[in-house]
């Protein structure tokens, strides 16, 4: 039920993710997934997917799946932007829901907020013929950008209405209820297409890397930064394992609108050579950013005495 990275592709097959074809269906930060399990009871004739930032928010919906029984519900911990912009195909979705998202109220932060001109672009060459996003909020702000940027895009013709009222059962929408705040609701639905845009991220082949020396003289480590063209390889620890023969580097991945976790290793495959690997922890997708995380490591280790002699894509 939880999607990892490395379950993606760019793009996926989205019936390869549920085991059968279906209408597609994404909700945007599902919170608690009280309305994804609504939706999974509603239709089952849907596949249902949900993306969320937040890993407690991923295990409590999780949870809540397994005590209603909802089989057609897919969870994913990362950016809808990432999903919808390189990991759907062209024309796979049917609706896309965002019910009580962050407004990012301070104007300077308006960059981080999802509904934006470009993103309303790019869903228009995902989305079906007639496929639509509905939006529900409290923040009247947050309400009148995203009316002004879907409108802008001018790829959709826009309803404003009452809210589906499942939406008004959620988490949040019972709190601001409950504030006597008004709910505003909006259905962009599509009506033509704009330039289909591109996935920005790729699958490439892993990166490993073969030095002469050894590790046992290294004692000190502090976080590195390695940039790239299109991102950004952060190694933010380093550990000795127990056998005294292996360091492994906590490491950050981060392209745009995905952001990995990962484990690269270093350990002493000979008395005079070490290699560096991806570790299998987490399943990432194997993109730019995670071989860049490799070389990372490695050019760390050359920095301390040793010498890359292979390095292999």
């Amino acid at each position: 039920m939880i999607l990892k990275n490395g379950h993606l592709g760019i793009p996926v097959d989205p019936a390869s993710l549920f085991d059968r074809p279906a209408p597609l269906v994404l909700e945007v930060g599902f919170g608690d997934g009280r309305f994804l399990s609504h939706l999974g009871t509603a239709h089952p004739e849907w596949n249902l997917l949900g993306a969320e930032v937040s890993l407690g928010s991923v295990w409590r919906a999780y949870r809540r799946m397994h005590r209603d029984d909802i089989a057609n519900v897919r969870l994913y911990k990362g950016n809808a932007g990432f999903i919808v912009r390189d990991v759907m195909p062209a024309g796979a979705l049917h609706r896309v829901y965002v019910n009580f998202p962050d407004p990012w109220p301070r104007k300077k932060h308006w960059p981080n907020r999802l509904l934006q001109r470009d993103f309303f672009r790019t869903l228009s060459t995902r989305l079906e013929d007639g496929g639509d996003l509905l939006l529900t909020t409290d923040h009247p702000g947050y309400f009148e950008f995203a009316l002004e940027e879907g409108t802008a895009s001018g790829c959709y013709d826009v309803e404003q209405g009452p809210p589906p009222p499942a939406t008004l059962e959620t988490k949040y929408a019972l709190k601001w209820r409950g504030q006597n705040k008004p709910i505003f609701h909006v259905r962009f639905r599509l009506k033509e297409r704009a330039p289909f845009t591109p996935p920005q991220t790729a699958v490439v082949p892993m990166q490993h890397a073969l030095l002469t020396g050894t590790l046992a003289s290294i004692g000190t480590f502090s976080k590195q930064v390695r940039r790239f063209d299109g991102g950004t390889a952060i190694i933010l620890e380093a550990f000795r394992d127990l056998s005294n023969d292996a360091l492994l580097f906590k490491v950050v991945s981060e392209e745009p609108d995905l952001r990995q976790e990962l484990l690269v290793q270093a350990w002493q495959k000979e008395d005079d050579a070490v290699f560096v690997s991806l570790q299998g922890f987490g399943e990432p997708l194997s993109t730019r950013g995670v071989r860049e995380a490799v070389m990372a490591v490695a050019v760390w280790l050359e920095s301390q005495g040793l010498h890359i002699k292979e390095s292999w894509i």
